[in-house]
This record gives C-alpha cells, sequence and structure tokens, in this order.
C-alpha cells in the first residue's frame, strides 16, 4: 500500500503517506484552491438560487494553468473543432458554452480540492510514520479530479510534453541541480498516485 492506491470493500481506496507526504499534497492542495479562487458567494439579501445561475465570465483565463483547467470547450487545443466552422464561429460558441459553465466547473473544481484538504487534515501519522488514507468511493472521485487538475497545473507551469514524460523523457533525466528537479519529482509521483487511484476504480 506504501506509495500506491489499493481497492477497499464498497468501492473506496486507501494509501500511506508519511508526514512529509501528507505536507506536500495539502500544500499542493491549497495551493490550486488559491489558484482557482475562492468563488462568487451570494451577497446579504440576495437570491441564493439567482445567483446559482448568474452568468460566468466569456473569456478564457490570462492565466496559462487556469486556461488549461478551463480550456474552450470548441477549438483550440483542447476542444474539437466542429467542420464547417470559422474560427470567429468557434470563437462565439467557446464563449457561449463557458459563460454558462465556467462557475459551476470552479466550483467542482474547489469542492475536490477541498476534499483533499479535509481527508488530510482528519489523518494524524503516529510518531513520524506512516497513516493510512482511507478514502469513500466519493471521496476517490474527489481525488481523482484534484490529482488530475494538480498535474494539468504543474505540467504547464513546467511546460512538460508528451515526449518528456516517456520512460526515456526528458523528465527522468534532469539533474539535481536543476531548480524544477523538485516540482518534477511532484509531478511524477501525483501521476502515480492517479494511475493507481484509477486503477482501483476500474471493475
Amino acid at each position: 500500500m506504501a506509495g500506491h492506491f489499493e481497492a477497499t470493500p464498497g468501492g473506496g481506496a486507501a494509501v500511506a503517506l508519511d508526514e512529509v507526504e501528507i505536507s506536500i499534497l495539502r500544500s499542493l492542495a491549497v495551493q490550486l484552491l488559491e489558484l482557482i479562487g475562492p468563488g462568487d458567494t451570494p451577497a446579504d439579501g440576495e437570491d441564493p438560487l439567482a445567483a446559482l445561475f448568474a452568468e460566468g465570465p466569456s473569456k478564457p483565463p490570462s492565466d496559462p494553468a487556469l486556461a488549461r483547467l478551463f480550456p474552450d470547450a470548441y477549438g483550440g487545443p483542447d476542444g474539437p473543432a466542429p467542420e464547417g466552422r470559422s474560427e470567429e464561429e468557434l470563437r462565439e460558441l467557446s464563449a457561449e458554452f463557458r459563460r454558462f459553465t465556467e462557475n459551476d466547473l470552479r466550483s467542482r473544481k474547489r469542492e475536490d480540492a477541498l476534499a483533499v484538504v479535509r481527508t488530510l487534515d482528519a489523518l494524524s501519522p503516529a510518531g513520524g510514520g506512516a497513516a493510512v488514507l482511507t478514502l469513500t468511493a466519493d471521496e476517490c472521485r474527489s481525488w481523482l479530479g484534484s490529482l488530475n487538475d494538480l498535474r494539468l497545473t504543474i505540467g504547464t507551469r513546467l511546460d512538460v510534453s508528451d515526449e518528456d514524460e516517456g520512460e526515456d523523457g526528458s523528465l527522468y533525466r534532469l539533474p539535481d541541480s536543476d531548480p524544477r528537479k523538485p516540482m518534477v519529482m511532484a509531478y511524477l509521483w501525483l501521476g502515480a498516485l492517479q494511475e493507481t487511484l484509477v486503477e482501483t476504480l476500474m471493475p
């Protein structure tokens, strides 16, 4: 179980984490929350239902990491490009889609990251040893979403390509003196956690 998730009865998963690993994961989840932002909360006297249906932004975020977390729905590197549509039409379609979906997507990503923080805060390693993190099926889905968001964010900051991630890729050959090395190690570790968590959720 050390270092990777294993399935538990009822569709959950468990992994052993030491104090350093818990601290790193919690710090990364908190930084992700800060990046995503606090979200819009209803003002005093405002109808919460009206706030729920409030329109979101129509333009992609200027921060490359946020743009990776909230990509355009049509066109661009992450979205499909319907045939017969001009670039202007694709921009208009993406803007319309973003306006009515981004707030909800931000809220969901925030809840996933908060679930990571809460479950880690409930752990108490004994005497510097490892503690076993046991997740329910719902918590597994939140963790999976947040691990993916963390890897997308870090990968964007590191400008990681598919070639970099291969077994012979440059990420595995960085010298210890490279200032990117700690973040690359975190990126690869998160990938391993994500992969084993996915495996536990497969039938």
